[in-house]
């Protein structure tokens, strides 16, 4: 059963980090460190060092800033291509670290795809915000983002069903729009 939660614990920290590659990084690295809620098995405890745990947070206060100002969020999106899928890789490593329940090299891959496609999903509304509202929601829908990432990264933790769940709502709801947008125009 525990390679269950730690499956779904997974998913939940691998789909946060699409959002913001910081914030569950640094959300497991504090709760393993002062917390018995997650155990990271050699080498993802180094997640729980003070030095990685800085500058993870340094990171993450720069990510914070920068992505709510209109122009340089764009910026960080694309530098997010690579920086939040290998974060969702590193999150779903770690957290199916001590079950070992999923091959490595598929676990990585796993990682790579649920928070890659998440920020690709984020990516793609920000340009709608910065068009429709001239870039002010921009930090809002920024803030709104972090605030998720947050949420789902302490779920996946605590109650890693309920994050699944939310995370699988999520997809329901991305696919209902984009089904929604492929519609033409004359068919509605």
């Amino acid at each position: 059963m525990g390679w269950v939660i730690g499956l779904l614990q997974a998913l939940g920290l691998s789909t946060a980090s699409g959002l913001n590659a910081y914030v569950p990084l640094l959300a497991v690295g504090l709760l393993a460190r002062f917390t018995g809620l997650i155990h990271l098995a050699p080498p993802y405890d180094l997640l729980t060092h003070p030095a990685v745990l800085a500058v993870l947070a340094l990171l993450g206060l720069l990510d914070f800033v920068a992505d709510k100002v209109p122009g340089v969020d764009h910026a960080m999106h694309v530098a997010g291509l690579v920086i939040h899928p290998a974060a969702g890789a590193v999150l779903f490593l770690a957290a199916d670290s001590s079950a070992g329940a999923v091959h490595p090299v598929l676990a990585a891959v796993c990682g790579l795809l649920l928070a890659g496609g998440t920020h690709v999903a984020r990516m793609a509304a920000r340009p709608v915000s910065t068009a429709t509202t001239g870039g002010f929601a921009n930090p809002v829908l920024s803030f709104c983002e972090d605030a998720v990432s947050l949420l789902l990264s302490i779920l996946a933790v605590l109650v890693p069903v309920l994050a699944a769940l939310f995370v699988l709502l999520f997809a329901f709801l991305l696919a209902m729009l984009l089904r929604r947008r492929r519609v033409r125009p004359d068919q509605r």
